[in-house]
Order: C-alpha cells, then structure tokens, then sequence
C-alpha cells in the first residue's frame, strides 16, 4: 500500500532539518517548498529524494546555507550572479522574482548564475512565473560532472542539461521540463538500486552499444546516458545539450573549463512578458488556440487524448494536495532515519 503525507507536513519536516543544519530560515522556506513541488508534480527522482544529498552538502561545504550571491555583472535587463554555492532552489526563486520585474518593465529580464548549488526539478519553479501572464524559460547544466557523450563518441563530456518552460493558456499552465537526454543519472541510480532494467535502451555502455541495463552506467570504464533522441535521432538531443552549455555555463562565464565548484549548477533564468510583444490579450488567444486544437485532436485508435505538456503533473499535483503525497517507497525510510538521527520527527502516513 502506497504511503501518503500531508503536503504541509513534508514542508514543515524539510525546513526544520535545513535549518537545523545551518541553513538561514527563509532560504529553508523556499527549498523546502521547492522539493515538495517536485513530488507533488510526479518528479520522484528530484523532490525530496534530494533532502539526504542537500544536508550532506550543507555538512561538508559543497552547499552554503547563509549569505547573498555576488553581483558579476548588470544592465536594466541582464544580472550575471556568482551563486556561491547557496541553495539553488533559493537561487532559481530569486532569480526568477528579478527577471519577471524587469520582463514586467521591458519586456525580457534574464539572469545568468554560475556556482549555483543543485536546483532540484526544474518544472517546480514554472507555474509561479506563468499564472503571473508571464513565459519562464530555465536552463541548467553542472560543470562539475558529466554523464553524456557528445553523439559518435563514448566517453562522457557534459550532463542532461534540461530545458524547462512554462507560459499561461488563459485556462491553465503549459509547463515542460526536459532533458536532452533520455534519462537522467537520478533514475539510472534508482534503477540500479532497485536491480531493474530501463525499458528501452536509453543508455551506452562503454563501447557506444545502446543498453537498458543501468549497471553499464557505472561499469569501469564507464557508459554513458544516450542523448535525446536515442539511436536513431541521438544528434538532436546531443546538440541541444551542446546548446545549454553555451546558455549555462558559457554565458556565466564559469564552467567545463574551469576547476570543479563541486556538485551544483550553472544557470539561466529568462523571463519574456508577452504585454510587452504582440499583447496579453493576443499572446493569450494565441496560446488558447493550441490548447484547444491539442485537445480537440483525434487520439491514436486505443489511445489517451492529447495533451498540453504539464498537464499530468498538475492533475497529479491537485489530487495529491486532496489525497496527499505519495512518496516513492525509498524515500520515506530515508527520510525518517534522517529524522531521527537529528531528532526531528517524521511526519506520520495519512
């Protein structure tokens, strides 16, 4: 039987472990609710399944709890920040906040973080941005490691590096966060540990022979997760991956090149207004217009109706706000040990 936890629950456990770890309050706050977004929308892997690493972070120095990023650079709509290992989730939202202020008074307001530490699910910041009438678009790679292969070759060079958007409809949230490659290293982790297979190939072993056994990703030498794609269109998500590291880790001006920060992020944040393009009022229609034609599109025979990208997460978020939160199995056990090993308690299963 599937477990359940209050949504304010699992928010109240989260902060009280970061601050008790030396985190500054309103920076727990954020990264609390931050995590618990990601297991309301369905992202399992990236929700509260990175409280474990995030305190371990915060205990060895490889995240910062208190303090403000570093200025680097600014004009009326660009701020390039030095994150200095602060939370990322706490990053993204302030980030997020100053963007959509200056997208509010000129139309686009971007943001370009290096040294950030690790943001969680990307699809938990798009929904606020978007019920504002504005289009949030996030970018976000990690110098620090690398698990995909640039597309002929074997060895790996840079990560998922994710793509996540979400803009209004006039009726809901369109909301996408996607990786440019197949999988991400969380789930190959979890697939490991659970000693099943991917159900497709979605990764090369070390010879560049497509696999579905997550054992080949941590093989001596290594393999690698395949790029988006896969075999037969793998050169598309390979060199949109490519892209997120000029917008990431090229734009902020601290990256591959450079000595590792340590587990974390290299970022863009970019906020567009459509007030200040062709009109709310037309932006809104405009988007309407495909929402309705998506779903007025005549399923596959034995198929589910289409539909906009987010909508099963936002569907599963207001069912668990309703029934709970339903935590992957290997999640709760860790949590609780956690708990009680700093003497905070666990919330009880509904």
């Amino acid at each position: 039987m599937t477990e359940r936890f209050r949504e304010t629950e699992l928010r109240a456990f989260a902060r009280a472990m970061f601050i008790q770890a030396g985190m500054e309050a309103a920076k727990a706050e954020v990264v609390a609710e931050v995590l618990v977004e990601g297991d309301l929308l369905g992202h399992d892997t990236h929700g509260l399944a990175h409280l474990p690493p995030y305190l371990d972070a915060l205990a060895n120095g490889d995240m910062r709890g208190a303090g403000e990023p570093e200025l680097l650079s600014e004009t009326p709509v660009v701020q390039t920040w030095n994150g200095r290992k602060l939370p990322g989730p706490w990053l993204v939202r302030q980030a997020s906040d100053w963007a959509s202020d200056a997208a509010t008074n000129f139309g686009m307001g971007a943001v370009s973080i290096q040294r950030a530490g690790h943001i969680g699910c990307l699809a938990a910041y798009l929904q606020r941005i978007a019920e504002r009438g504005q289009l949030l678009l996030l970018f976000s790679s990690d110098p620090s490691t690398a698990s995909v292969a640039p597309w002929g070759g074997t060895r790996r060079v840079f990560t998922p590096n994710p793509i996540a958007a979400g803009w209004g409809t006039g009726g809901s949230s369109v909301m996408m966060d996607i990786s440019m490659s197949i999988t991400t290293n969380a789930m190959t982790a979890r697939r490991r540990a659970e000693g099943t297979r991917f159900p497709a190939p979605t990764l090369l072993d070390a010879d560049g022979a497509a696999t579905d056994d997550p054992n080949a990703f941590f093989s001596e030498p290594a393999g690698t997760l395949l790029p988006l794609g896969g075999i037969q269109a793998g050169h598309k998500g390979a060199a949109l991956g490519v892209l997120v590291e000029a917008l990431t880790s090229g734009l902020s001006g601290y990256g591959r090149k450079d000595p590792s920060a340590g587990w974390g992020a290299a970022l863009l944040v970019l906020v567009l207004d459509p007030a200040r393009f062709g009109g709310a009022e037309a932006f809104a229609a405009e988007t309407q217009w495909m929402a309705d034609a998506v779903h007025g599109n005549p399923p596959v025979r034995g198929g589910e109706a289409p539909r906009l990208p987010g909508e099963r997460g936002l569907a599963r978020k207001a069912e668990q706000r309703f029934k709970g939160v339903a935590l992957h199995p290997s999640i709760a056990p860790l949590l609780r040990a956690r708990g009680e090993k700093a003497g905070v308690a666990f919330p009880a299963p509904l």
